[in-house]
């Protein structure tokens, strides 16, 4: 602020300066901490003994779990938390009972990665990171119910996190039924033999870990060697959907491989078509709608099996089963666990020496190759490469149709990620397989016929030929012909022939993985899972709950060179040998026994997986939450019918990972009969981003935005000119502006205006600090409009408003309270504003009932300036929970309106009007109008276009 601003601002005594805001919102803070002014009172007897609070509409309104971040907040952070504020004031002021709060996504890698920088305890920067944000959101004003705050990395809370997570482990799913059941069920029906066991044997007469390793193959949490995405430079494993399209981590930037390890898993691909189905009754943007639908990946087609010698099957999964006559090779993953299997000794004779590529035997072929394919991303394999890379296993299956022998090659361009990892190449009418089937000489044949004039020789062929419209060709055996035959009709007929020969069957496949839940890290949930000396394992009785995460002298992972992939992870966990090696009895009639820990931990994707449950009940140490309380707030009701948040705000960047996996939490708990709602999130909304100029030098450094001057349309920094960009903001980008500056300098209500006035919420905006005093003139009019800046006396008069008044303020409620409810709080802000104009305009001392309609109207945007102004009023209650102001009607409809009468073409007369007029009556007073009658001189009137109210237009004949 400059000296003559603040020069001006101390003039007056009681004028609405920064350093009484900075009071006003202090005073008021404490006061609705002291009076627990936002707290929302639960159903079980809160609600109970107060019939008229029970008898409001509940409203459930949620921000996204912030992760406090050791820099602090910025303001382009609390934009949806301003947000979810304002809509969830306007709607306690509309009679709702509200449950709006936020807690902290504590676990995770920075917290880790600080703690191996300096040493200090992931706990103690964790903490303290928690004080500073939660200081700074308080300083904003936001009317959380403080009482149902927590941290995911309290143990009271993940305990219910590991008891979730045992749930899931103790479960499988079971497709007749649809839906999740205790494996209790499933091992009584191995034992009665109502489900045969894999390989026919009796229950009893199977091992412990034969036991284990058949419910291992049911069980919704279970354990598994698997290829996983390896992060040397990390040192821990990463889900898909932390891996960049460039093949790095997330986080970090590290290069990722493929290797095969064992890892817990979550089957979240048995819920795959709940997970796409759902969708539908959610009201979701439909975009992100859109990316969930794609991340699972739903498609028809059937499966085909290929034996190979001595080797058993090769499975694939084909949309184009009606293709099956064309393939003529078979192409499997290079991380495909029938590569092993399948490989012979030597080449066979005649073995095409482009196959070998120039190894001496099979073995040496495939391992090269599958080195040289891990160091390559899934989007790098799946990339339009000019050349086709690949090795002959030296292996051949055979085609169930025309029982030709089909080479099997592997190749990076086929992914395990997707189908069965192995595809049956139909070379003649496939692009990927036609560039591969010419760079290794391999025979094609075609089976759709072309509709140009290529012929069907795919020899002479340029590429491919694909089409869903053709008619199929050069398809038959003995039993079958698919020849003549469209796509569809083909697709039926070989997939009955499949079926009924045992070598295939329709079948609906998912490009959705199952979960990878296994972190190598420290600083994350310990799983709640021992094992015995046979390296079965078990779960840990709820009574052992919560098994905490215990010290140790190196936080850090073991990492390695981020470009060797032939590494193994060494976790932080497995140091702490005390913890590791223990004796238990686990209550299941074994009595004590030696177990060990299980080393890794959750990702930290897990504590987000089901926090809008425990806002609902952070207290409840007996289970995970009361059902009366989840009905009441969660459960299903109309408009809603698998329950869920009313509302949740947060970034677009969520759309598969945190959204989905807590949808499949929330599908196991309600399958298993805890919670009522299938859905954790009913309306999801994503708020925009505010960007902020970011200025560099001429090597490409950012430089500090606040000493950057604009002289002429350009930039300049310490002298030197620089360029400037619109991108995020960020302390390593210079550009980063802290609410606490702007609170400083104008107050939290300016702050809290200017970053819902900047546009519409779900779009980004950029940061401009000059135009926030814009925001603090709008308050300090309206401080002036109630209070006088001299005498701090309060100046309203008790008369009625003139009509000119009324009219502007009820059209001013009505605009406000509809734009409230649509979250479109830019608009309203405008309202307000001019509103307020007028009232400044009109002069004068403000009746008492407008002035106190205005304050009302601003407190969901400015509260703590309308509760000072509130109390001023002479209101002894908290403006917090007054009804929102109601429209009239009768001031809300424009009184007269002006419709203009056209002759031809040319505007003759204007006719002041009801809004309401019938069309026959508008044409009748434009017929009769002087001017009109003038022009048309006597004329005849060929038409009358009427559009009332506000125009008619006459066309002589």
């Amino acid at each position: 602020m400059s000296e003559t601003n603040s020069a001006a601002e101390t003039a007056a005594p009681h004028r609405y300066t920064a350093a009484m805001a900075a009071d006003i919102e202090a005073r008021w803070q404490d006061f609705w901490d002291a009076e627990g002014t936002y707290e929302a009172p639960n159903p079980t007897g809160d609600l109970a003994g107060n019939p008229e609070l029970a008898a409001k509409p509940k409203k459930f309104i949620m921000d996204m779990f912030p992760y406090p971040s050791g820099a602090g907040l910025h303001v382009g952070h609390p934009l949806g938390y301003i947000a979810t504020d304002v809509f969830a004031r306007h709607q306690r002021m509309t009679g709702h009972n509200v449950l709006h709060t936020l807690g902290f996504d504590a676990f995770g890698l920075p917290a880790e990665q600080y703690a191996v920088q300096t040493g200090t305890h992931p706990r103690v920067s964790t903490e303290a990171n928690i004080e500073n944000m939660t200081a700074q959101l308080r300083r904003l004003g936001l009317g959380h119910d403080k009482r149902r705050s927590f941290a995911t990395i309290e143990s009271e809370y993940y305990k219910w996190t590991q008891w979730i997570f045992l749930q899931i482990f103790n479960s499988w799913y079971d497709t007749e039924a649809d839906r999740a059941r205790p494996i209790a069920e499933l091992v009584a029906q191995f034992e009665s033999g109502s489900r045969p066991t894999p390989d026919g044997r009796d229950w009893s007469a199977l091992s412990a870990a034969e036991r284990a390793d058949v419910l291992g193959e049911y069980r919704l949490a279970y354990a598994s060697d698997a290829p996983v995405n390896w992060s040397p430079g990390l040192g821990t494993v990463l889900a898909n959907e932390e891996v960049t399209a460039d093949g790095r981590s997330e986080r970090g930037n590290f290069p990722v491989f493929k290797a095969k390890l064992r890892q817990w898993n979550m089957r979240i691909t048995a819920y795959a078509d709940r997970l796409l189905n759902d969708l539908d009754g959610l009201d979701w943007p439909e975009a992100i709608k859109l990316q969930q639908r794609n991340w699972i990946g739903r498609s028809e087609g059937a499966r085909v099996d290929f034996p190979v010698d001595g080797a058993g099957d090769i499975t694939v999964f084909t949309t184009r089963q009606d293709t099956l006559f064309g393939a003529t090779y078979m192409v499997l993953a290079p991380e495909h666990e029938l590569v092993e299997r399948i490989i012979p000794a030597a080449w066979p004779e005649g073995t095409h020496p482009v196959w070998t590529g120039g190894h001496a035997s099979p073995a040496e072929a495939v391992t090269a190759y599958r080195k040289l394919a891990a160091a390559k991303s899934d989007v790098e394999r799946q990339a339009e490469a000019k050349d086709k890379t690949g090795v002959f296993t030296g292996a051949y299956a055979t085609n169930p149709v025309s029982g030709e022998k089909a080479p099997v090659f592997i190749a990076d361009y086929v992914l395990m990620g997707y189908g069965t990892g192995a595809i049956m190449a139909v070379p003649a009418h496939d692009a990927r397989d036609f560039a591969f089937a010419r760079a290794f000489e391999l025979p094609m044949r075609c089976v759709v016929e072309p509709s140009d004039d290529r012929g069907t020789d795919p020899s002479t062929w340029d590429d491919a030929f694909a089409s869903y419209e053709a008619k199929l060709v050069n398809s038959a055996n003995d039993e079958i012909s698919l020849d003549g035959l469209g796509v569809i009709d083909a697709k039926a007929k070989i997939t009955e022939w499949l079926k009924a020969h045992g070598v295939g069957e329709g079948t609906v496949n998912f490009r959705l993985r199952d979960w990878l839940f296994s972190r190598q890290r420290y600083w994350g949930e310990p799983f709640p899972i021992v094992y015995d000396e046979d390296g079965i394992a078990h779960p840990l009785p709820e009574s052992m709950l919560p098994l905490e995460l215990p010290e140790v002298d190196d936080y850090s992972p073991r990492t390695f060179d981020p470009e060797d992939a032939d590494t193994q992870p060494e976790t932080p966990l497995s140091r702490n040998a005390d913890w590791v090696n223990v004796t238990l009895d686990l209550g299941d009639g074994n009595g004590p026994k030696k177990y060990r820990r299980e080393t890794n931990t959750m990702p930290n994707w897990a504590g987000s997986c089901w926090y809008e449950l425990r806002y609902l009940d952070p207290n409840n140490g007996r289970q995970l939450v009361d059902p009366a309380i989840e009905q009441y707030w969660m459960g299903p009701r109309e408009g809603q019918p698998t329950g869920g948040v009313d509302l949740y705000v947060g970034g677009a960047e969520h759309a598969v990972l945190h959204l989905l996996y807590a949808r499949f939490w929330s599908k196991v708990l309600h399958d298993l009969g805890h919670i009522s709602s299938a859905e954790p999130f009913h309306k999801l909304y994503n708020q925009g981003m505010i960007q902020a100029f970011v200025y560099r030098d001429s090597r490409g450094i950012a430089v500090p935005a606040a000493e950057v001057e604009e002289r002429d349309g350009k930039f300049y920094y310490q002298g030197e000119k620089v360029s400037r960009v619109l991108g995020k903001m960020g302390k390593s980008l210079k550009n980063a502006v802290t609410p606490d500056e702007i609170c400083a300098e104008y107050g939290a209500d300016t702050l809290r205006l200017y970053e819902m006035a900047m546009g519409p919420l779900d779009v980004s905006r950029p940061w401009d600090t000059r135009a926030v005093v814009g925001q603090y003139r709008l308050l300090q009019r309206l401080w002036r409009n109630v209070v006088d800046e001299e005498t701090g006396e309060v100046t309203v008069v008790d008369t009625e408003p003139g009509e000119e008044t009324l009219r502007a303020l009820h059209k001013a409620i009505d605009g406000v309270g509809q734009d409230m409810a649509g979250m479109r709080f830019n608009t309203a802000i405008a309202k307000v504003t001019e509103l307020n104009n007028h009232l400044t305009k009109a002069g004068g001392p403000l009746s008492r009932s407008v002035a106190e309609s205005l304050v009302l109207l601003v407190a969901p945007l400015a509260p703590h300036i309308a509760e000072e102004l509130w109390r001023r009023l002479g209101h002894t209650e908290s403006v917090v929970h007054q009804d929102f102001p109601v429209a009239d009607p009768a001031y809300v409809v424009d009184e007269t309106v002006t419709c203009v009468v056209q002759v031809k073409g040319k505007v003759k007369a204007r006719l002041e009007i009801s809004p309401s007029i019938a069309d026959e009556e508008l044409e009748a007073l434009a017929l009769a109008d002087p001017a009109v009658v003038a022009a048309l001189d006597g004329a005849g009137i060929r038409k009358v276009i009427v559009r009332a109210p506000k125009l008619v237009n006459i066309v002589p004949a």
